[in-house]
Parts: C-alpha cells; sequence; structure tokens
C-alpha cells in the first residue's frame, strides 16, 4: 500500500504549499467561503420547510429538485464544459447562482413553498455546469502528480464549511426563515465569482479554442462529442470501475438524506440542533482526514487507499446506525460521527485525482459530467428507496443495507482498482472526436 522511495515529509510540505500557488489559492478560497453558504442554505432550508409545511414529504421533494438537473443535463453539460472556457464557466454560474437565490425572499407560507422548488431546480441547474468545470479546470492549475492532494485539499475546504455552516443555517433559519440562510448564500457565491476572475495564465483547451473559431457551427458536434465523452468511460477500466463505487455511494446518500432525519428524531430523540450538531462532529472528522490525505499522498498507492478507506466508512456507519439501539448515549454517537468523517475524507478525494489523472484533458468535462448524472440519478434512486421502505422495513434496516453496500463496493475496489489500472497502462485506448 505504501509508495517506497522519496521523501514523504518533503513532499508532505510541498503538497500544502499548493495553497501558496495563485491560482489554485485562490480557487481554495473561493470554494471555502462559497461551501460555507451552501451548508447555511441546506441545513436552514429543509428545517424552514417542515417548519412552515409540518410535512416531511415537503422536504423530500426540495432533495429530488436539486438532483433532477443533474439526471436530465450533467452528462450533455460535459460537453460545453469541454467547449467553453472553464474559468469563465465557474465566475458566469456563481454569478447566475447569487441571481437566481433572490426569489426566496418571498417565501413565507405553505402557499409559496412552490418557489422553493423552483429555486432549487433552476440553481441546480446551473451547478451542472459548475461543478465539472472546477473539477476539469483543477488539473489546469496544479502538476498530474499532486491532483490527490489538491482535491483533498479543496474537499478540506467544504468539510471546513461543514463545521461552521450548519449552526450557522440553523441559527439564522430560526431567526429570519428561508429569506435569511439565502441571501447568506446568495452572498458567497459572489466570493468565487471575485476570486477566479483573478487568476492569471490559465490556458483553455484545445476543444474550447477549437469552439471559438468555429463560433455557433459548434452546436452540431453535441452528439458526436457527447458520446466521444462516454467511450472514454466504458474504454477506460480504471474510470468505469470507479463508477461502480460513485454508483453504490450515491444510493447510499440518497437513502441517508432522507433517513437521516428519522435517525436523529426516533433513535436519539432529538431534533434540528442534535442534527446540525452531527453534521458538524462529521466535518471536523472529514477536515482531519482531509489533511491527513494531504499529508500522506505522496506515499499511498491509490488503489487500496481508495478500497481500505470505503470499506472502513461502511463498518463505521454500520456501527453508527446500531449504536443508539445498543443503548450508546448520544455523546458516544456524536463521536463516531466524528471517526466516520476521516475515511469518508479520504475515499473520493483520491478518487476524483484517479478519474482526473486518467481522462483526457479534452474528455475530461465530460466524464465528470456523466459522473455527476449516474451520482444524481442513482442518489434519486436513493430517496425513494429510503423513503418507501423506512415504514415497513424499518429505518435501522435500511440504513445497515446502505453501510454493508459501502463495505462490499470497498471490497470490490481493492480488486478491481489493481487490475483496471494494470490494463490502462499495458493497453492505452487512442481517443478521438
Amino acid at each position: 500500500m505504501f509508495r517506497s522511495g522519496g521523501r514523504p515529509y518533503g513532499q508532505a510540505v510541498r503538497n500544502f504549499r499548493l495553497l501558496t500557488r495563485r491560482n489554485f489559492g485562490l480557487l481554495w478560497a473561493g470554494g471555502l467561503i462559497s461551501f460555507v453558504g451552501d451548508w447555511v442554505l441546506f441545513t436552514g432550508m429543509p428545517i424552514s420547510i417542515y417548519q412552515i409545511t409540518g410535512s416531511a414529504l415537503a422536504t423530500t421533494l426540495m432533495f429530488a429538485a436539486a438532483v433532477v438537473p443533474s439526471v436530465a443535463l450533467g452528462s450533455v453539460a460535459g460537453v460545453y464544459v469541454d467547449r467553453w472556457d472553464r474559468r469563465r464557466i465557474v465566475i458566469g454560474g456563481n454569478l447566475l447562482l447569487a441571481l437566481v437565490l433572490v426569489p426566496l425572499a418571498l417565501v413565507h407560507d405553505a402557499g409559496t413553498i412552490w418557489i422553493v422548488y423552483l429555486v432549487v431546480l433552476a440553481a441546480a441547474t446551473i451547478g451542472q455546469f459548475v461543478t465539472p468545470a472546477v473539477g476539469a479546470l483543477l488539473p489546469r492549475l496544479v502538476e498530474k502528480d499532486e491532483l490527490v492532494a489538491a482535491n483533498s485539499l479543496n474537499a478540506s475546504s467544504a468539510n471546513l464549511a461543514r463545521i461552521v455552516g450548519p449552526p450557522i443555517g440553523g441559527v439564522i433559519a430560526a431567526a429570519a426563515g428561508i429569506g435569511g440562510v439565502a441571501l447568506v448564500d446568495a452572498v458567497t457565491f459572489l466570493a468565487p465569482a471575485l476570486l477566479v476572475g483573478l487568476m492569471r495564465g490559465v490556458p483553455m483547451t484545445a476543444s474550447a479554442l477549437a469552439t471559438v473559431e468555429e463560433g455557433v457551427r459548434a452546436w452540431r458536434k453535441l452528439w458526436r462529442e457527447w458520446t466521444a465523452g462516454l467511450r472514454v468511460i466504458r474504454e477506460r477500466r480504471v474510470i468505469a470501475a470507479l463508477f461502480l463505487l460513485v454508483g453504490v455511494a450515491s444510493i447510499g446518500e440518497g437513502v441517508f438524506r432522507v433517513l437521516f432525519i428519522l435517525y436523529v428524531v426516533q433513535l436519539l430523540h432529538g431534533g434540528a440542533s442534535e442534527l446540525g450538531f452531527l453534521m458538524s462532529m462529521q466535518g471536523i472528522g472529514s477536515v482531519v482526514g482531509s489533511f491527513a490525505l494531504v499529508a500522506i499522498s505522496a506515499r499511498v498507492a491509490p488503489a487500496p487507499l481508495i478500497g481500505w478507506t470505503a470499506l472502513l466508512f461502511g463498518a463505521i456507519d454500520l456501527v453508527i446506525f446500531n449504536a443508539p439501539g445498543a443503548g450508546a448515549t448520544f455523546a458516544v454517537v456524536a463521536g463516531l460521527f466524528l471517526l466516520v468523517g476521516l475515511p469518508g475524507a479520504m475515499t473520493f478525494p483520491t478518487m476524483f485525482g484517479v478519474i482526473q489523472a486518467s481522462a483526457p484533458d479534452a474528455y475530461r468535462g465530460r466524464v465528470l459530467g456523466a459522473m455527476g448524472t449516474t451520482s444524481s440519478l442513482l442518489a434519486l434512486v436513493g430517496l425513494v428507496l429510503g423513503g418507501v421502505l423506512a415504514a415497513p422495513v424499518g429505518t435501522v434496516t435500511v440504513l445497515n443495507i446502505q453501510g454493508l453496500a459501502y463495505v462490499i463496493a470497498g471490497a470490490a475496489m481493492l480488486v478491481l482498482l489493481p487490475r483496471a489500472m494494470d490494463r490502462d497502462r499495458r493497453e492505452p485506448i487512442p481517443l478521438a472526436g
């Protein structure tokens, strides 16, 4: 699992010094501020919706509205991410995201909840372009062997935000409702637009340059470009294997979104404050895990790291789900949430780094867009399964199935990834289109 040779301490220091590079540092700082706003919104808004409507279904519909655009557009949006200047997509997309949140100030009662669904739908649609653009832009800011560390640092910004965002969201929601949390989130979208705008010397992809030259004729190539991106996923065995892990994780995420509230209310006898506290505890663990990954990424091979951390994540999940029934106190459960953040923060940044390195630059937006579509479609499946099965099967049973799926997926990665990496090295696939 550990790589031989090199100077691990010096490499770890160099990994952390990525933050001092102008372009990467600007992207990281903008992401941190934006993530804080996102956690404020998506903690405060579901609580407010439930308080206004008294309906768990109304909250579930909000989550579904956030997923639908990715199912419908994520893969196709990746084509345009590869055509256009990714830096400009990030800037323009964040400005639009700030704008579309404004109507949430009009939501005051159950009769205006429909505004929430439209705003979430619009914001998620814009996000289908922004998210893969950030992921595809990152390899232009760092070296190939720095991708895992760079992704881990980016994940650390999201996890730092997870520590402070949920409690702030709960307080603002109680004081100012949906309009208050929306205003905070809108302001935080201005930061990445400004900071990414300060980047210098970021080259466009070859596809983007060609699009500038071709102008309006580029739309005719949409179908060919989209299928070419799917061919990359199929022919690069590493990417195809990791899509399996993405699928399992996405279904599990959908199930957990629905059942987390039931877990807190039914099993822990808690409420909004306990829910926010547990989210923050997992955020603390994730920050530690992210920084640990930055330190060890140069010494640990990615395939076993992905497999073992996914397996460990599922195993700790199983303990968490069954701890209340075994008489564990809330403090013990909170400690377990902190612990599960450690492997969770290592699995996916490593996975993204491998995918980014495996996908040719000209196809990277399409690959990441397709991953977003796959993730969202299966998260929607998880949302439905969680909602349908919770009552007849039981909350703990459904959560246990989710945790066991992570364990199995992690074990599968330990077998599949080394073979896929060896196959891709021995049989490189010539790509065109």
